[in-house]
């Protein structure tokens, strides 16, 4: 249960697109975990979207249905990381706070 692959480096402008690739996973953003005037997501399950990101910042993401498990992801857009403090002290389940921890460790 897990986004493959789960962190991403992308520049401000790209379009990440969420391919469901077994039956029953989404993607959406965690609320409270991205940048000042970062656009929010919240894909259908079992659909693909695509999500375009303009602001530079953290945007932690998630699988609604196995949020519990630990499937969560996160994309660095840009250079600027301060809003990384914010997505640190936003509650999460514990599974998933473990794996944000694995995915914060990639931060460049």
């Amino acid at each position: 249960m897990q986004f493959e692959p789960a962190f991403l480096r992308i520049a401000p402008g790209d379009t990440v697109i969420f391919v469901p690739t077994d039956k029953g996973h989404n993607s959406e953003i965690i609320a409270d975990m991205l940048p000042a005037g970062g656009e929010t997501w919240k894909g259908k399950i079992n659909e693909e979207i695509s999500v375009t990101l303009i602001a530079e910042g953290l945007y932690a993401y998630k699988c609604l249905p196995h949020f519990g498990m630990g499937m969560v992801g996160l994309i660095q857009v840009g250079g600027d990381t301060s809003n990384l403090q914010a997505l640190q002290e936003t509650k999460i389940p514990p599974k998933a706070a473990d794996r944000m921890k694995e995915l914060i460790q990639q931060i460049g």
